[in-house]
């Protein structure tokens, strides 16, 4: 390399997500109509844009909600095999009560359905992946601690944290 070349470096997809919970501390799950599987609110952070605003801007639109975004819990290294280097920001968006709920509205087309999801059957609605990086968030919330994991582990993870897979199952 001579000195006017420039080092190769990541290039990181960047996404935010929010972290809903109803009164009974269960998590909000929305089900993208374009994927297999269910997701929080959230979605890819756009050019000149934060991850905090570009995750208020996604709530908006996906939920129809205008939200004042709590603090962030997990920033996640979460490189996958189809889609590149990604780091996914997820924030808390603190407790949605029974009148905000009857409020969300899919005004985008982009959800199908939504529901709240107790943190021991979060493993039926999407990959592992995912899943840890949800629990790791439930854990910060509860810690009110943030925490940067990668694959959705925090690099120490408390020994009661149910994180449903090994370090060799990182798919």
């Amino acid at each position: 390399m001579t000195g006017t070349e420039t080092p190769l470096m990541a290039t990181p997809r960047v996404a935010a997500g929010a972290l809903f919970f109803d009164d009974q501390d269960r998590v909000l799950l929305v089900k993208p109509h374009y994927k297999n599987h269910w997701d929080i609110p959230g979605g890819y952070v756009e050019p000149g844009e934060s991850p905090r605003a570009a995750c208020i801007r996604e709530v908006g639109e996906e939920l129809g909600l205008t939200i004042d975004l709590g603090p962030m819990l997990v920033v996640d290294w979460a490189p996958a095999l189809n889609e590149g280097d990604k780091i996914l920001f997820i924030f808390s968006a603190g407790t949605l009560g029974e009148t905000d709920q009857q409020q969300i509205t899919f005004v985008d087309g982009e959800l199908t359905e939504s529901r709240f999801v107790a943190s021991g059957d979060l493993d039926k609605y999407g990959p592992h992946r995912l899943i840890r990086r949800i629990r790791t968030a439930i854990e910060a919330w509860r810690q009110t601690l943030p925490t940067y994991a990668e694959h959705g582990i925090p690099p120490n993870p408390p020994t009661d944290m149910n994180l449903s897979d090994s370090p060799s199952r990182l798919a």
